[in-house]
């Protein structure tokens, strides 16, 4: 299988979509196609986590999860990991008054 940049998703379980295809549920992670490993670092032999190649993993960290949705918790870890910093923004803090 081919290295690529894009991560897709990881999970603890799978429920079968509306249309038949598989969908993750549970705990939810990014994974990088062609690794062994989750993005944070978890083996995906050991943790039993099903692959989902055809899936991308483009939560962030805004979103809200529902009792209605499949996925019950995104790994804060994998969000961090895949958001990374802006561009144009060199530190998420910003001086306002500074000294003379």
């Amino acid at each position: 299988m081919r290295l690529t940049s894009t991560p897709a998703v990881a999970a603890s379980s799978e429920e079968i979509g509306p249309d038949g295809a598989r969908a993750p549920g549970g705990e939810v992670h990014a994974w990088l196609p062609g690794q062994n490993q989750t993005v944070c670092g978890l083996p995906l032999s050991r943790t039993r986590l099903r692959r989902f190649p055809h899936v991308r993993f483009d939560f962030s960290s805004t979103d809200v999860l529902t009792a209605a949705d499949a996925v019950g918790r995104i790994c804060p870890r994998c969000l961090a990991a895949t958001e990374g910093r802006r561009r144009d923004e060199k530190h998420r803090w910003v001086r306002h008054a500074p000294r003379p």
